[in-house]
């Protein structure tokens, strides 16, 4: 059965580290991690062929690739919802003057490897936080320092340098990651051609990757007339590739546009350092943008 949601609208969601949907509301789901389904499989198959073993797999297994978004709440998070919303609408205002840039930030993962990055400065970290100034409420910054924040990464928890933003009213601060991720290798295999499944799609990140490693959730797509998204997964020694598709999809119209959910699936075992792939793109999966 063939979805007719536009397929270049699932090309311009792609995937990709430190990219991912906007929008990942919906009521959450749970995927068990069965053999892929048969129209997933091939293609799954190929991805991970393509990546095990590869110079892309090799150059990415040294690099620095965040699992979660770069920014903490302050512990307890938003005291109301005003301060909320001023966090949604990224409305701050900046009444300290901020430190200046330092040099070099170092990544340091349980294993003890280590590896170190330019580091971004105060300025450039307050302003990814603060790209409004207009009505409505603010939350305050009034001072920052550099520190240190424990990060979820394809290689495991690292322990990453960070901005602390000190907020008015709170007793904690906002965390802000300052280092950005290694530049992606370039992949193995490029996206799945158009006709390869009527119903696989890209996914929209990651969401989170349990503390044990045995579960993923991601954001999965589907149309307005299916049953919603599901997720299967193809482990190797090398990759966990995860496919994302559409159930119970029909022959009649379909509105144009896409819906975002949040699947969780359970692994055979821990991800550790193999690459979580996406099957529709064929490339490394990132956070999913909130």
């Amino acid at each position: 059965m063939r979805t007719h949601l536009t397929r270049t609208v699932a090309l311009v969601l792609f995937a990709v580290v430190g990219c991912g949907s906007e929008t990942a509301g919906g009521a959450g789901g749970h995927s068990p991690a069965p053999d892929p389904a048969p129209h997933t499989k091939e293609r799954a198959g190929q991805v991970a062929e393509a990546w095990d073993g590869s110079a892309a797999a090799d150059a990415y297994s040294k690099g620095y690739y965040p699992m979660q978004g770069p920014v903490q709440r302050p512990e307890g998070g938003w005291r109301d919802a005003e301060d909320e919303e001023a966090y949604a609408t990224q409305n701050f205002a900046l009444s300290a003057e901020l430190p200046k840039t330092h040099k070099g930030g170092k990544v340091t993962w349980q294993s003890g490897e280590t590896l170190t990055l330019d580091l971004m400065g105060a300025r450039e970290a307050y302003e990814t936080l603060a790209r409004n100034s207009g009505e409505g409420p603010r939350l305050t910054v009034t001072g920052a320092e550099l520190g240190e924040m424990t990060q979820a990464t394809s290689r495991g928890p690292a322990t990453v340098p960070a901005w602390l933003f000190t907020l008015e009213g709170y007793d904690t601060p906002l965390k802000r990651v300052a280092i950005g991720p290694s530049k992606v290798p370039k992949p193995p295999i490029g996206p799945a051609a158009q006709g390869v499944s009527a119903d696989l799609w890209n996914l929209g990140g990651v969401v989170e990757v349990a503390g044990n490693g045995r579960s993923v959730t991601v954001v999965a797509h589907h149309g307005a007339c299916d049953d919603g998204p599901a997720v299967d997964v193809l482990e190797t020694d090398g990759s966990v590739v995860l496919s994302g598709y559409m159930v119970g999809t029909d022959d009649g119209l379909c509105q144009d546009s896409l819906h975002a959910q949040e699947k969780t699936v359970e692994l055979d075992r821990p991800v550790g350092d193999r690459v979580l792939l996406d099957a529709f793109t064929g490339r490394p999966l990132g956070p999913a943008r909130h």
